[in-house]
């Protein structure tokens, strides 16, 4: 075998996520490569030209910038070595998880471990960050500040960690919650689908600059809306009662969502129950319309005003599709078709509506009539209407022409789906429910302040989501855990298979205040203990008749650092980087090899977890023993989106059977992608794999 020269960087040794920058950077080289010099760099000016190809070189523009901006954004592109331990003991039916996941931890470095296995898998991503009101806004990265202070306190300090607040007379007030959130939506957009989207809870203190860094890292064009979300007035204001909240939500590429036609609808509140009254009134009456209609009728009189079917008792002539009413038939926004519609009575034309017919040709308007779907006055000088039913038929589809636009705000829907809405951005909701709900959950304490409503959440999950049944949805300002609750209950009541996401740093509570006392007096230190338990009360059952949610669990893990003691290293400044990586080699021979001989059962899963996750493996992935490696051990590891075989062989070399195992399945059309620890490589086995294995092999 032909040895060849060692060319191993630093890099290549310290098991760290991707370089969000040097992939950004490589891929513009690859889409424009004329933008680099022949030495392989960016050309700025080549850049500038190209953006720019006409600008007039002015010193004043309209641009949004604070103090930090540029650091925040490198930090966000810069690496981690840190890792994802699991936690069994406080884990919930983890073979039931399913990849639901609660990670305690730091959430900017907890995003970008989680990005090499999870990018553009994230249908959903809702967050409820600091509302930044100079009292209990968090601001400072323990992790990234002193590494090693918080590995301290999350590991070892009784009360957890101690975390500055932001007080509105620094400074910086503004500029420390800016580059607060600049660097986490900077990760999180990478971790959106394509036709993902993700929505902001923010009051009113940072909602402009939300926006202006929303519109900056997601593009204004993906701006969706700002719900408006009231939760009642507050008698004791002084002067004006500010009961309202906001939720940004932005698309990751709306042009996407419009060019495959996805439109967002939800179910009209009260359509469930005229759905019920009827069926019960048809298993009682059989083909009897007229009987249903009028008992339709009268349930509909009876109901109390506040009733959510009360506004839709237009929905009270019955035929053999169910409940309808009437709709208008004319083309939206004027300029529709003209041709004449034959009363079926007079055998005359039928008046035309002013904008129009809605339907685009006379076979299509008289599909509509041989299907029942077209009423007609008493006679031609009107316009006859259109039925829309409560659950209506796929024959109901209103348009043909992808222009048309919907002016009603509803709207026809698949069958088997009762009648749509498009949601409005306003809505009412008291906060009193949502803190009722924690107390019952917690056995009538109150543990948290100010916990979101897990229904409304669920409802906007259901909305933006959509037809889609097996969502990601994350969360990294987890809280008191809401949004997995709202995850499950989605799950549980509609019957999807959504998975979740929740990180929360392990805040200590404050003791000073009820709530922290209630939720010690229950053992609960941290807020991601709140988190974790009231997710497992939702799964298990609470209150006095508890409801387990079936088949539902999830896994803890916990940010920490790395389990290979090479990232500890610190190389000299001042020695060249040959010596460096040679240091860094004997470095790993005397620190690793001391740390693999005192592994158990648990540490080695948790060396296997990091080495999976940081070579793009989701957690909830499976592993197998492949009995075709007699010499070595080694694993087949496979998530939903791809597999590799994984060899931890720490104290021996790979052997020469392996290598000619997996050179014989390099020549096959599979070529597995193969995964080693560096110390059991020499150097020449090394130069082999690379060589018959390319890209499909990563020494770690």
């Amino acid at each position: 075998m032909q040895t060849a020269k060692d060319n191993t960087t630093l890099n290549d040794l310290l098991p760290t996520t991707p370089d969000g920058q040097a992939e950004r950077l490589a891929a513009l080289k690859q889409l424009f490569p004329d933008l680099f010099t022949n030495e392989g760099r960016l050309n700025p000016d080549e850049l500038k030209q190209l953006v720019e190809p006409n600008a007039v070189h002015e010193s004043e523009r309209y641009e949004f910038k604070w103090y930090g901006k540029a650091a925040s954004k490198r930090e966000a592109f810069t690496p981690t070595t840190a890792t994802l331990v699991y936690d069994p003991a406080r884990s919930v039916h983890p073979d039931q998880a399913d990849g639901n996941m609660i990670i305690e931890g730091e959430n900017l470095e907890t995003l970008k471990l989680l990005l090499n296995a999870y990018r553009e898998q994230v249908k959903c991503i809702y967050i409820d960050p600091p509302y930044n009101t100079g009292k209990d806004f968090i601001y400072r990265d323990n992790y990234k500040k002193d590494k090693a202070n918080y590995w301290e306190e999350t590991g070892v300090a009784e009360n957890g960690i101690q975390l500055d607040s932001n007080p509105d007379t620094s400074g910086r007030y503004h500029s420390a919650w800016l580059c607060f959130m600049h660097e986490r939506l900077l990760v999180a957009r990478q971790l959106l689908q394509r036709d993902g989207v993700i929505m902001i809870s923010i009051d009113d203190h940072e909602l402009v600059n939300l926006r202006r860094i929303a519109d900056e890292v997601f593009g204004q064009e993906n701006h969706v809306a700002n719900l408006i979300w009231e939760k009642g007035r507050k008698n004791d204001a002084k002067l004006v009662s500010v009961g309202h909240e906001y939720i940004l939500i932005y698309a990751k590429e709306k042009a996407w969502l419009k060019e495959k036609k996805i439109i967002w609808r939800e179910e009209k509140p009260g359509a469930a129950e005229i759905w019920e009254e009827y069926l019960k009134l048809k298993e009682e009456y059989g083909d009897d319309l007229q009987q249903i209609e009028n008992r339709l009728g009268a349930w509909f009189a009876d109901l109390p005003k506040s009733h959510p079917s009360k506004k839709l008792q237009r929905y009270r002539r019955v035929d053999k599709n169910g409940p309808w009413r009437d709709r208008d038939i004319s083309w939206p926004g004027g300029g529709g078709p003209d041709y004449d519609v034959i009363h079926p009575e007079t055998k005359k034309p039928c008046a035309v509506p002013e904008r129009g017919w809605i339907y685009s040709s006379p076979a299509e308007m008289q599909k509509k009539i041989d299907l029942d779907l077209v009423v007609f006055r008493d006679d031609h000088t009107e316009p006859p209407f259109r039925k829309a039913h409560i659950k209506p038929i796929p024959e109901e589809s209103e348009f043909d022409d992808e222009d048309q636009q919907e002016t009603d705000d509803e709207t026809s829907s698949d069958e088997g789906e009762l009648a749509q809405q498009v949601r409005g951005t306003y809505f009412y909701k008291q906060s009193q429910p949502s803190v009722k709900l924690l107390r019952k959950i917690f056995g009538g304490k109150k543990v948290f302040p100010n916990p979101k409503d897990s229904e409304e959440l669920a409802k906007l999950i259901h909305y933006v989501v959509g037809a889609d049944q097996n969502a990601l949805i994350v969360d990294f300002f987890g809280g008191s855990g809401s949004l997995a609750q709202a995850v499950l209950d989605e799950n549980h009541s509609n019957k999807t298979n959504h998975r979740f996401i929740t990180v929360q740093i392990p805040e200590a509570v404050n003791e000073k205040k009820k709530d922290g006392k209630a939720a010690l007096s229950l053992g609960l230190k941290t807020v991601s203990s709140i988190t974790i338990e009231r997710v497992k009360r939702v799964i298990e059952g609470y209150g006095d008749e508890p409801q387990p949610i079936p088949d539902s669990g999830f896994k803890v893990y916990k940010l920490q650092k790395s389990n290979f003691p090479r990232c500890e290293f610190k190389p000299d400044p001042e020695a060249s980087e040959a010596d460096n990586v040679a240091a860094l080699r004997q470095y790993i021979d005397d620190k690793e090899g001391a740390f693999f001989l005192t592994l158990n059962e648990q540490g080695e899963q948790a060396v296997f977890d990091e080495v999976c996750l940081k070579n793009g493996f989701q957690l909830h992935y499976t592993r197998t023993l492949r009995e075709d490696f007699t010499e070595n051990t080694i694993y087949e590891v496979r998530d939903p989106r791809r597999s590799a075989l994984v060899c931890l062989t720490w104290n021996e070399n790979i052997h020469d059977a392996t290598i000619k195992r997996l050179r014989e399945l390099a020549e096959t059309e599979d070529k597995p992608f193969f995964i080693c620890l560096e110390r059991a490589l020499t150097t020449t086995t090394k130069w082999n794999l690379k060589h018959f294995l390319g890209n499909h092999f990563n020494a770690f």
